[in-house]
């Protein structure tokens, strides 16, 4: 982690009429112009313990290297290859600011990268980190960098660095943005292989545990603005409030995804996230085949029918937008399917959810069709 880079200076300037200095009656610095570097070191210093617990044995360690220096074990690797993801956390980020609930946007950015390695068989090596604000407020952005930091432990990930960025002028105070960006290693030679969908293949699928970090304009339309309700307020079926159910952060599906790429020849797999379970299903099959997905064999959470309703929107629009309960989805040969059934699913919670039908291209959830 650093801070924005730039040294603190005293600015003086030349009389134009005469070559006397003059100094102003306040010396203008870094501090002045909004940007404590003090603040910013102590910072780093503190969120540097939380990186550190990440590491392992591939972190080189050069006392003068700005960058991060990583070397990957390639063993069991026939052709190796890097691959990289970058995203953010989206509006979700002014939902935790009103509760003043902070810490579960670290897993949703750590998530929603390391997530996105997957459908290529990757797994993550490294992750870095981008905060960028007005004014720096520890009280808010730690418990964001723990929450990054425990991700990254529980997926065999090092955070290995990352920037703070204060920003006035940019940024307001009490504003900020988050981004993250993620390095992964797959094997060329066991590339998941969307051309080999076949028709009779079967889908199976990990649970989302909510919203994720995708949506959150459209369900903060709905839900606070035409629905008039408050992130306290406890609504319907929810078991929670508003705003907790909402901040429930988006699940790390590395571990049970490498496992089942470890045990079975998958032959496409989707991380559902933006475009929203109708996009992402659409981008397993080809010209003449159809995701047929049966909406009995999984459980759609209340907090999208209660979107839904308030905002009057169209279910295909709402399954265009959220993943409706679905967080990860995987292609299995219907050769392969039985023997799925049989060693992995109850372990990580896998579902059967639906197969691919021949027919136009397109998804079918049941309740809504592209």
């Amino acid at each position: 982690m650093s801070d924005e880079g730039e040294e603190q200076h005293d600015q003086s300037r030349k009389s134009e009429r005469t070559s006397e200095r003059h100094d102003p009656p306040q010396s203008m610095s870094y501090k002045r112009a909004g940007v404590d570097i003090a603040a910013a070191d102590a910072f780093v210093e503190t969120i540097g313990a939380f990186a550190k617990a990440t590491h392992n044995a591939g972190v080189v360690k050069h006392t003068t290297a700005y960058a991060g220096l990583f070397r990957p074990d390639l063993n069991g690797i026939a052709k190796p290859l890097l691959s990289a993801a970058t995203d953010g956390v989206g509006t979700k980020l002014l939902v935790a600011r009103e509760m003043k609930s902070f810490e579960g946007l670290g897993q949703d950015l750590v998530a929603m990268n390391v997530n996105d390695l997957l459908p290529s068989g990757s797994r993550p090596l490294l992750f870095l980190d981008y905060i960028a604000t007005g004014k720096l407020e520890p009280d808010e952005l730690l418990p964001i960098v723990r929450g990054i930091a425990n991700a990254c432990k529980e997926v065999g990930c090092v955070l290995l660095g990352g920037e703070t960025a204060e920003m006035p002028g940019v940024y307001q105070s009490g504003d900020f943005d988050l981004a993250g960006f993620a390095v992964g290693l797959a094997d060329e030679a066991r590339l998941p292989d969307a051309t080999t969908v076949r028709e009779g293949d079967v889908l199976f699928a990990l649970p989302s545990s909510g919203m994720h970090a995708n949506g959150f304009s459209l369900a903060r339309k709905a839900l606070l603005e035409m629905g008039g309700l408050r992130l306290t307020d406890h609504v319907g079926a929810l078991e929670r409030s508003l705003g907790e159910e909402l901040l429930e952060p988006t699940r790390l599906y590395v571990n049970p995804v490498l496992e089942v790429m470890k045990a079975f020849r998958i032959k496409g797999s989707a991380h559902i996230t933006g475009g929203g379970l109708l996009g992402r299903l659409a981008k397993l099959v080809g010209d003449d085949l159809r995701v047929d997905v049966d909406p009995e064999r999984y459980r759609v959470p209340p907090v999208f029918a209660l979107v839904q309703k308030t905002g009057n929107v169209a279910w295909r629009e709402m399954a265009s937008t959220f993943n409706m309960g679905l967080g990860y989805v995987v292609v299995v040969d219907k050769n392969e399917a039985e023997r799925f059934r049989g060693s992995l699913m109850a372990k990580h919670g896998w579902l059967e959810v639906g197969n691919i039908a021949r027919g136009t291209h397109g998804v079918d959830l049941g309740y809504a069709a592209s």
